[in-house]
């Protein structure tokens, strides 16, 4: 859109530019225009002024009103969903007070007029490497993922080391635990609480983890052979093909009360740990499971609650049809989870771990 004396000043180039013998269509070119722009500016010997910042425009039948715009904003304020994303949001409103809004693009939309949305994170380019061991799940306990990472300690360079088991099914964090040191026999023990907290013992179970040596080491092979559970690693350096348990790292620091300086003592941390775990698996509606808890799909209560909000939507869509252009959100279960799908690209029910839970 350029503005009137914008449009002045290159009407005058060209009126000079044809004075001097250039014809229309060169002298037009050199300012990036055409000569039928110039005669449509010019028609009737009067400079016309660019219409459309002028013109009046109908409201959008699906546009909502200022007032369900401030119930949007009024909702994203309420001390309850303070840091919380609109996806959460919404699948809240529909779980614990049969309520629909709006969607969550409208969500955003409000929330970007409003300043109120920041964009966090960091990301490096891709990399090619071979194709890692595929593995996929249709139920709780039969694909698990684990990893350890460090935890601040009271000074620098002090860490205590945070071991944590995820059902890649159901996100649910299985087993965990917080040691003073990393080792293969640490892991074993959160290994050995694990299987007997879920009463897999003796069943078949894919563990995954990366290379490092907490997870490889010969006792800790010893009893994965004995509970017959089948150990899987992620290519050398490769931390996308543990993407499970990275993601739930990243969710776990990047939690409001996280505390970046450092944990006073491993007491501390295991208290905030254990707070953190009852959060992700009763509280935290997770993004790759359809916004349920995991402790909702591990249980396989997340069938009733889907369909809920699938009927939420419908009659969302009858009492306002306007606002939906097509179909209502996907609220169907996932049935398949795979871990390092590359292999299954075309496979329609795979579904691959964001970088943030």
């Amino acid at each position: 859109m350029i503005s009137g004396p914008d449009r002045q000043h290159a009407v005058e180039l060209i009126d000079e530019a044809r004075a001097n013998g250039a014809r229309l269509a060169p002298a037009c070119r050199m300012l990036g225009l055409t000569a039928r722009t110039y005669q449509r500016w010019t028609r009737g010997s009067i400079l016309r002024e660019d219409q459309r910042p002028f013109a009046e425009r109908p409201v959008p039948a699906n546009a909502l009103t200022p007032a369900e715009e401030q119930d949007v904003l009024d909702v994203c304020h309420r001390p309850a969903f303070d840091g919380l994303p609109p996806d959460q949001i919404v699948v809240r409103l529909l779980d614990e007070e049969n309520r629909h809004l709006a969607s969550v693009s409208t969500f955003y939309r409000i929330l970007r007029r409003h300043h109120e949305v920041v964009h966090r994170g960091r990301a490096r380019a891709p990399k090619h490497h071979a194709r890692p061991t595929t593995y996929r799940a249709s139920a709780p306990n039969q694909t698990w993922s684990w990893d350890c990472t460090w935890l601040g300690g009271p000074i620098k360079g002090q860490h205590y080391y945070l071991v944590m088991i995820l059902d890649i099914f159901t996100r649910k964090v299985v087993g965990w635990e917080v040691f003073l040191s990393e080792s293969a026999h640490n892991s074993r023990t959160v290994l050995e609480r694990a299987v007997l907290a879920e009463q897999v013992v003796n069943q078949p179970l894919v563990l995954h983890a990366d290379n490092g040596s907490p997870f490889k080491g010969a006792t800790l092979q010893e009893k994965l052979r004995n509970l017959e559970i089948t150990p899987s690693y992620s290519r050398p350096r490769v931390s996308n093909d543990n993407p499970y348990s990275e993601a739930a790292f990243r969710t776990c620091k990047y939690r409001p009360d996280y505390p970046v300086s450092g944990f006073a003592s491993i007491e501390k941390a295991r208290q905030w740990v254990q707070s953190f775990v009852n959060w992700y698996n009763h509280e935290h509606r997770h993004s790759g499971i359809r916004f349920v808890t995991p402790a909702q799909r591990h249980a396989g209560e997340d069938k009733a609650i889907l369909r809920k909000r699938h009927a939420l939507y419908q009659a969302a869509r009858r009492n306002n049809p306007a606002r939906w252009s097509g179909k209502t959100r996907n609220w169907s279960p996932i049935k398949v989870v795979t871990l390092n799908p590359e292999r299954e690209a075309t496979t329609p029910q795979t579904c691959r771990k964001p970088t943030a839970a």
